[in-house]
């Protein structure tokens, strides 16, 4: 699904730069350019972010 639609960042993107290390909403925006034209998805886009941190502590902390 697109999370940005001014620049086509789709959330499996905003995902992938997650897991690769990006750790910031600022990290996020650039480098996949989302939320830097409108600013509509830049809500979602911290959504996401916290979603999968949380899923990264708990795994760390599983292990």
């Amino acid at each position: 699904m697109y999370v940005c639609v001014c620049k086509a960042v789709t959330d499996k993107q905003v995902v992938q730069a997650i897991n690769e290390g990006v750790c910031s909403r600022r990290q996020l925006m650039q480098c996949t350019g989302a939320g830097g034209v409108c600013g509509k998805c830049t809500a979602s886009i911290k959504a996401i972010l916290h979603e999968n941190t949380q899923n990264q502590v708990m795994q760390v902390q599983a292990a």
